[in-house]
């Protein structure tokens, strides 16, 4: 992967990082509602991305976001009901959604819950269809997909060897991940190449040894998910230093 597109920030810990991306979505929104009117981002599940919701719920950043001309959609979701603990769309909600004033009907929750898990997919995309904005070009595009980082590498559900790794036609796909015997519906590369922008929020020692092999010159032999990311999208790395540990040793 060619780092040098790559955009890289590293934070002593978790207050600060938080901070500085609370910062960044709030200059990307200011951005788009001046652009277009509305704000477009996709919500990622996890425990960093929690952290960082309840940051952005807190009072003193909530009341200067343009709650009001935000769009919510998620990158993936596990097939369980929205009230479910697993739930990302209930992570998201108890974390931040349920604490700002955006209307209702902005936000987009994945139907993972029904029995058929490609039926909740391509309904999903059929959302992203009407709400999204179009460019110049009248393509769809996100302001703002957010996204975590496993240790296996994987982003949103495009987990390393699974089927939706391969999927270049649909912008939402279920897909069964055989490590963890479960059922997600998750974005595309083909979405992600869709955002103006995407933040990868990486925080813990547990995240370092991937980071260092991702963005670092630690060798390896496998081509991870994140790195197959489209090439017309610039990542935005938001590091703790636990996570870029072996990073700056590596550079």
């Amino acid at each position: 992967m060619d780092i040098r597109r790559h955009s890289i920030h590293v934070f002593p810990d978790l207050a600060a990082l938080n901070a500085a991306v609370t910062e960044r979505w709030r200059k990307l929104a200011v951005d788009a509602v001046n652009d277009h009117g509305e704000f477009h981002v996709a919500l990622s599940g996890g425990s960093t991305p929690r952290h960082f919701y309840e940051q952005l719920a807190a009072p003193e950043p909530a009341k200067v976001l343009p709650w009001q001309a935000t769009h919510i959609y998620f990158g993936d979701e596990r097939c369980v009901s929205p009230d479910h603990k697993d739930s990302n769309f209930h992570m998201a909600s108890e974390a931040l959604l349920r604490h700002v004033p955006i209307p209702k009907h902005q936000i987009h929750r994945i139907e993972a819950e029904i029995p058929e898990p490609a039926i909740g997919a391509s309904r999903y995309e059929q959302q992203l269809a009407a709400s999204l904005p179009r460019d110049n070009r009248n393509g769809k595009y996100f302001d703002l997909i957010m996204l975590g980082l496993g240790p296996d590498g994987h982003i949103a559900s495009l987990f390393p060897d699974s089927a939706i790794l391969a999927e270049h036609s649909k912008l939402v796909a279920a897909v069964h991940v055989d490590k963890i015997q479960a059922w997600r519906i998750s974005l595309t590369f083909l979405a992600i190449g869709l955002a103006r922008h995407v933040i990868i929020l990486v925080a813990g020692e547990n995240k370092s040894d991937i980071i260092a092999k991702v963005l670092g010159n630690r060798p390896h032999s496998e081509t991870f998910p994140v790195e197959m990311i489209p090439s017309s999208v610039t990542p935005e790395w938001y590091l703790d230093a636990l996570a870029a540990e072996l990073l700056v040793d590596t550079r």
